[in-house]
C-alpha cells in the first residue's frame, strides 16, 4: 500500500492551497491589528511613575473629568447613530424603487469622500454666527441674533451626522435591496397594507441588518476627533474620550496612560456592540433574498 503524499496528507487537515490563500489575511491582521492591540495592552499596564499595574485605570475612573469623557462621547455617538439610522431606512427604501438610483446614490455618498476635516471646516463656515445659515434665517426676518451652532454639542452633532450618514445610508440600501420582491407581493396579495408590510415583513428582515449597520456607524461616531475639535468645545462639553487619550499620550507625555484610555475606549464600544448584537437574535435570522431574481 503507497504512502499518500505529504499534499494529499495536509490536504486531509485541511490545508490545501485554498486555504493558504488566507495565509496573506492572516499576516496582515497580525502585522496592524493583533501586535499593536497587545502593545498598547502591555503599556497602558506599565505606568509612567511606577506603581501596581492597574495604576493608569485607577487614575482614570478616580477622576471625574476623565472618566465623564465616556459619558460625554456616548451622549454624541448613540444620538447621531439613531438619527443616521432612521433617516437611512426610509430613504433606502425610497430610492431602491427609482430608475436613477446610481447618480442619486453617488450624490448622497458624496459627503464620505470630503474627509472630516473639510466637513467640519465647511460648517464653521455654514453655521457659523456671520455663516450663511444664519444670515439667511436672519435676512427673513426668522431670526432677530445669530444662533450658536459651533464651538458647542450642536456643531459636532452636525459634522457626524453629515459624515457618517453616507456610511449608514450605503449598508442599509444593501440590506433593503437584499430582501426578495416576491415577500412583499405576497403579502399585498394576502391583503396587506403598507404598514403592515413594513411592520411584519420588511422590519424583521432588516433588523439583523441594522444591527450591524448600528455597531459599524457606532464605532466610527464614537471615535469622533477632528470634529470635536474643530466645531466643539474640547475643554467642555464634548471633550469627548479621543481627546482625553490624546492630550494624555501627546500633552502631558504620558504614553501609557494614553494607552489605558484608548483601551477604555475600546472597551465602551465593545460593551454596545455586544449589547446591540445579542439584542439582534431575538428577532429573524435566516436568508431574506434567497429567490431574488
Amino acid at each position: 500500500m503507497s504512502t499518500p503524499s505529504l499534499r494529499s496528507r495536509l490536504a486531509a487537515r485541511g490545508l490545501d492551497g485554498t486555504t493558504m490563500l488566507i495565509l496573506p489575511g492572516l499576516l496582515f491582521i497580525l502585522a496592524l491589528f493583533i501586535y499593536p492591540f497587545a502593545f498598547g495592552v502591555i503599556d497602558s499596564l506599565r505606568p509612567k511613575d511606577g506603581g501596581v499595574w492597574y495604576a493608569n485605570y485607577a487614575k482614570f475612573f478616580s477622576d471625574p473629568y476623565q472618566y465623564g469623557t465616556i459619558a460625554a462621547t456616548l451622549w454624541l455617538a448613540l444620538p447621531v447613530t439613531i438619527v443616521n439610522l432612521a433617516l437611512a431606512v426610509p430613504i433606502a427604501f425610497r430610492v431602491r424603487l427609482m430608475r436613477r438610483q446610481r447618480l442619486l446614490t453617488t450624490i448622497l455618498v458624496l459627503p464620505i469622500t470630503l474627509g472630516t476635516v473639510f466637513v467640519a471646516d465647511g460648517l464653521l463656515t455654514f453655521l457659523g454666527p456671520r455663516g450663511w445659515f444664519n444670515h439667511v434665517l436672519m435676512l427673513l426676518g426668522i431670526l432677530h441674533e445669530p444662533l450658536k451652532l459651533t464651538n458647542n454639542y450642536w456643531g459636532v452633532f452636525a459634522s457626524l451626522l453629515i459624515t457618517g450618514f453616507p456610511f449608514a445610508f450605503l449598508l442599509t440600501l444593501s440590506y433593503v435591496s437584499g430582501i426578495d420582491p416576491a415577500i412583499e407581493q405576497a403579502a399585498a396579495t394576502l391583503g396587506a397594507g403598507p404598514r403592515q408590510r413594513f411592520g411584519r415583513i420588511f422590519l424583521p428582515l432588516l433588523v439583523p441588518g441594522m444591527a450591524v449597520t448600528f455597531c459599524l456607524s457606532f464605532v466610527q461616531a464614537y471615535a469622533v476627533f477632528p470634529s470635536a475639535v474643530l466645531l466643539g468645545a474640547p475643554a467642555g462639553p464634548t471633550r469627548v474620550i479621543s481627546i482625553a487619550a490624546y492630550q494624555a499620550a501627546f500633552e502631558q507625555y504620558d504614553h501609557s496612560m494614553g494607552s489605558a484610555i484608548a483601551l477604555v475606549m475600546g472597551g465602551v464600544e465593545l460593551v454596545v456592540v455586544v449589547l446591540v448584537l445579542a439584542g439582534r437574535s431575538l428577532f429573524y435570522r435566516g436568508p431574506a433574498g434567497g429567490t431574488k431574481g
